[in-house]
């Protein structure tokens, strides 16, 4: 027997109820009956301070003491009303946002009208600032250029990249588009990899730090290259002066790969055009400089910034930055366009900014200059760039007066040295705003049926060699060597990988023709065979060479986990073979959704594709955050086991208490399978296995609550290396296609 004090809330009152663990949910309902005179099948019994239905004996004695108890017919008629209040806010928000609108055009003529006396009719000035940029980027469509840019990109790298990228999301057959898309993405890391920015240049006479002296004039060799300004820099040091030409020339600048803003965006979109990408250098008259392409994936043009290595987010400036922007023109070879209503939300206050030129004499500026850029052109491909430009030009005045979304976080400026961000007054909201985060996450789709497969190839593996008596070291060896080999072939071109045995040791040779045919079912998890010809065996591929790429990071884990627990194993025989080191029955190919993530790289899926390399991160998780997991279909599992498994970094940033549910529902209502409290991961990438007491509970959505980090005061965020879930029995069929 176990007795149990609850304070139960109804209508604001409070009733104290002693439970009986022996009389079950049933009395405890009668016990209600009596208090509230709402009747035991009417009742709906909830936990105060998370919402859990109690709806069996069990559920009692996992939650807290204070309930909150609910009539089933009460409840109705408040969803009936709420709906009712839901259309009146509905209405309400359209006629403030119509007033909004209204106000918002308002402002825009006062603007316009103001600029009519402040603003200079003559468009000298203007044009005068714009026109060496016509020049600039015409140097991006020399074939001398573009083929320097191409041979300095690992292009089999990046390519490889870019489509096991889109067969994460579970495309495995993309249109050229999505592939085009997906590589200018993966261009955009790379460069941000690539490149180096510079506050002030390193002494070139002893490599210490240096302190800016002004400017000086440009040599010869500098002019070459468009150097026409020269900042100049005094080693603290040994006093020696150290000279930084801002060079123009993007050829120069694949030489040197390091500079500010206008370095980084000069040299960015001569790659874009290199690989084909209608794009566009952004001046930004606030003092940044950016690229824009065409994406013909989503039809439109679509932001880049290599500096901050962020694309598609427009307000990044205005939202994050804080910056007060004015003019921002894109330079391309087909003309002059002005561009900043794609930056800005608030183009009331925007036109209050723009007094250099009015608006019919920009607009005639920039016609006039861009009908010279396609002077050359036949008249079909005006026709073509005019149509286009109608469309750009009616989706900017369309997006103009949309709202901010407010579950995404734009962060302040990142390139740069703080002061500096600070003086130029783009820090943003202050340091903690440093990630491009979401905290109004999309329902997103598992593809991971590969970690499954390849969790599941290493049972016949090792159970045989458990049969053969294989030595605990000899195992290690051999594990270690097949290692080696997947990561010499992971080096390789991905289109045609394949890699000689030749390499394993002497001292393992004798166990290659014995061993060699346990590891069948592993390489056919990484669509890998065994090649035998002219008697020399080698690994190859056997299917679609994206599907090893996107395999071989997980099986490489796979096998350094491994090879860990056999070395934390005290012997190694048949009572070995489980968790953790035999993974049967993971589940996969579900859904997920959290209460929050980082973008594009801390995604909740992260968490489910069976690598090291990513992770799911939460930037409001330490003290609070959930994620939910749907198995795929009308499947129910019963939950056996669960491994999480620590970060790349930040200890801090690691889960110390958290609860484990399981629904059958769909989520209606939560069961709690496990409980963990002051759990401590000793190092990254540690993978930790829970076992789950059996319950019998069929569940199709399974919950995680964090509830507290390793450190919740200095730190705000969550970050999980890896989930993986395992069912009791035998799990879901896969799809081996």
């Amino acid at each position: 027997m176990v007795a149990r004090r609850f304070q139960v809330s109804h209508n604001g009152a409070d009733f104290d109820v002693d439970y009986d663990t022996d009389n079950g949910l049933e009395v405890f309902r009668i016990q209600l009956f009596s208090l509230t005179e709402i009747p035991p099948d009417k009742q709906k019994i909830l936990g105060a301070e998370n919402d859990l239905v109690v709806s069996e004996d069990s559920d009692l004695l996992a939650v807290a003491e204070k309930l909150r108890l609910v009539s089933i017919d009460e409840e109705a008629e408040e969803k009936v009303e709420d709906q009712k209040d839901e259309t009146f806010d509905n209405v309400a928000d359209t006629l403030k946002s119509d007033e909004e609108l209204a106000r918002l055009l308002q402002a825009e003529e006062e603007a316009l009208l103001r600029q009519q006396y402040v603003a200079d009719q003559n468009t000298g000035q203007i044009e005068e600032k714009l026109r060496p940029y016509v020049s600039q980027v015409q140097m991006y469509e020399d074939p001398k250029r573009q083929e320097a840019a191409r041979m300095t990109v690992p292009l089999n790298e990046l390519e490889e990249q870019a489509l096991v990228s889109l067969a994460k999301e579970g495309n495995f057959e993309p249109s050229k588009a999505e592939q085009d898309h997906a590589f200018l993405i993966k261009l955009l890391y790379w460069f941000k990899k690539s490149f180096r920015w510079v506050n002030a240049p390193l002494c070139e006479s002893c490599g210490n730090d240096t302190v800016n002296q002004g400017m000086g004039s440009p040599l010869s060799s500098e002019l070459q290259y468009g150097a026409s300004r020269v900042e100049l820099y005094s080693c603290r040091y040994c006093l020696g002066t150290t000279r930084f030409p801002r060079y123009n020339d993007p050829l120069k600048l694949l030489e040197t790969r390091r500079g500010r803003c206008g370095e980084w965006a000069n040299c960015f979109t001569l790659y874009c055009r290199t690989f084909g990408y209608d794009s566009r250098l952004v001046l930004d008259f606030t003092d940044h400089v950016w690229t824009e392409c065409f994406s013909e994936y989503l039809g439109r043009w679509m932001h880049l910034d290599p500096c901050e290595s962020v694309y598609d987010k427009p307000l990044l400036y205005e939202k994050g930055w804080d910056k007060k922007l004015n003019y921002a023109f894109g330079f391309a070879r087909d003309g002059i366009y002005d561009v900043t209503k794609r930056y800005t939300r608030k183009w009331h206050e925007v036109l209050n900014r723009r007094n250099l030129i009015t608006e019919s004499s920009l607009l005639g500026l920039l016609s006039k200059l861009t009908r010279e850029c396609r002077r050359s052109l036949p008249h079909q491909a005006i026709s073509a760039l005019e149509d286009r430009d109608r469309r750009e030009a009616d989706s900017l005045e369309r997006d103009l007066h949309s709202s901010y979304d407010p579950s995404v976080s734009l962060p302040g400026r990142q390139s740069g040295d703080k002061q500096w961000r600070i003086s130029r007054e783009e820090i943003g909201a202050g340091d903690n705003n440093s990630s491009l985060s979401s905290s109004s996450c999309p329902i997103r789709n598992c593809t991971d049926e590969h970690v499954t497969r390849i969790y599941r190839a290493f049972t016949p593996l090792l159970s045989h060699f458990s049969e053969k008596l294989v030595s605990q070291s000899t195992a290690i060896e051999v594990l270690n060597n097949f290692r080696q080999l997947l990561l010499k072939l992971r080096s390789l071109n991905f289109k045609t990988r394949r890699v000689s045995l030749d390499s394993i040791p002497i001292s393992q040779a004798s166990y290659v023709d014995e061993l060699l045919p346990s590891f069948g079912d592993l390489l056919e998890s990484l669509y890998l065979k065994l090649d035998n010809t002219d008697g020399k065996v080698e690994i190859c591929l056997s299917g679609d060479p994206v599907r090893t790429s996107l395999a071989l990071p997980v099986v490489l884990d796979a096998l350094k986990d491994t090879i860990d627990n056999l070395r934390k194993s005290e012997s190694f025989n048949q009572d070995v073979l489980s968790l953790p080191l035999v993974k049967e029955n993971r589940i996969h190919s579900g859904s997920v959704r959290a209460s929050g993530e980082e973008i594009p790289l801390g995604i909740a899926t992260s968490a489910f594709d069976g690598t090291c390399e990513t992770k799911w991160e939460e930037p409001n998780g330490a003290k609070g955050c959930w994620l939910i997991y749907k198995l795929p279909g009308n499947q129910k599992q019963e939950l056996m086991a669960y491994e999480l498994m620590s970060a790349n970094d930040v200890p801090e940033r690691d889960p110390k208490d958290w609860i484990v549910e399981g629904s059958e529902d769909d989520g209606t209502s939560w069961h709690v399978l496990d409980r963990q409290t002051s759990q401590i991961f000793e190092s990254r990438f540690q993978r930790r296995t829970f076992m789950v007491k059996s319950t019998g509970l069929q569940s199709n959505t399974f919950r995680f609550r964090f509830l507290a980090t390793k450190d919740t005061q200095s730190n705000s965020r969550l970050q999980i290396g890896s989930i993986d879930l395992y069912a009791r029995g035998s799990c879901q069929q896969e799809n081996t296609k």
